[in-house]
Parts: C-alpha cells; structure tokens; sequence
C-alpha cells in the first residue's frame, strides 16, 4: 500500500525549528547531493496549509525517520511541541535513525530514552557529509 502513495520520500527529517536553516538545512542539503529524497519542512510545507497535517502526510510517505538531535530540539521534548509529535510518530517505526550535534547521548537518554536507545550518529565522532554517506548507503539497502 505504502509505494502506491505519490511523492514517496527515502527519509522524514524531524528537528527543531531553531535548527532549521542551520543543520537540519545542512543535513537535507547533504542528503539530497547523494540522491536521497528528504520530506524537510522548510521546502515541503506551503505557505497557508495546515502545518500539521502537512507532517503527517510526509510521515505516512517517508520510508524511514531522521531525527537530528541537538540543545533546541532537547528543548522542545520537554514541551507540548510539533517536533514532540513527529517523535511520537517516528518512535513507531522499525527504521529511525537519531543524529546526535552539539550535546550527547546521555543528554538525549534524559529526554528520550526510546529515542535514546537506538543506534545512531554523532557529529562528535563523524563530520555531517559522513553521516550523509552513512544514511544514503542505509537509504540504499532493500526495504
């Protein structure tokens, strides 16, 4: 049923919006360069439409979740906020990748542990264009 839907994307980005023209932008940017296709708020989201339900419709056709993990989105978890509701969502799914940048596992564990628990990716111990590489060859693999 899932490959029938139109506009079907490799990965859904989640992040902060404070991070959004910052990493996240990077990251996307990034990501597309080595052909994988990102739903990214900033460029799948149209002025004047419902913003949630724009998410959710990018989460029903994205075939895997990337959750970009830094201070600002930490924040937000803690809150009633949009990116706490694309996590709830993401956590559902066999595929979410978390992308640790500028804190920690431990500081993510505090917040999230489910999220917290999955194997992932630091910008401590690999440069954003390698974590690029990592999730296109991850993208790449038979679903």
């Amino acid at each position: 049923m899932r490959a029938s839907l139109p506009d079907l994307r490799d990965a859904f980005l989640c992040h902060a919006w404070d991070d959004r023209q910052g990493a996240a932008k990077e990251l996307c940017d990034r990501l597309e360069s080595r052909g994988v296709s990102v739903w990214f708020s900033e460029k799948d989201v149209a002025l004047g439409t419902p913003l949630l339900r724009e998410i959710d419709k990018g989460l029903a056709r994205s075939r895997m979740g990337i959750v970009l993990v830094t201070p600002a989105l930490l924040r937000r978890l803690s809150a009633e906020s949009i990116a706490e509701k694309e996590l709830s969502a993401l956590l559902a799914r066999d595929q979410l990748v978390p992308i640790v940048h500028d804190t920690t596992y431990e500081a993510l564990r505090e917040v999230s542990p489910l999220l917290g628990s999955r194997s992932g990716l630091s910008t401590a111990e690999d440069s954003m264009e390698d974590i690029a590489a990592k999730l296109a060859e991850l993208v790449a693999l038979p679903a």
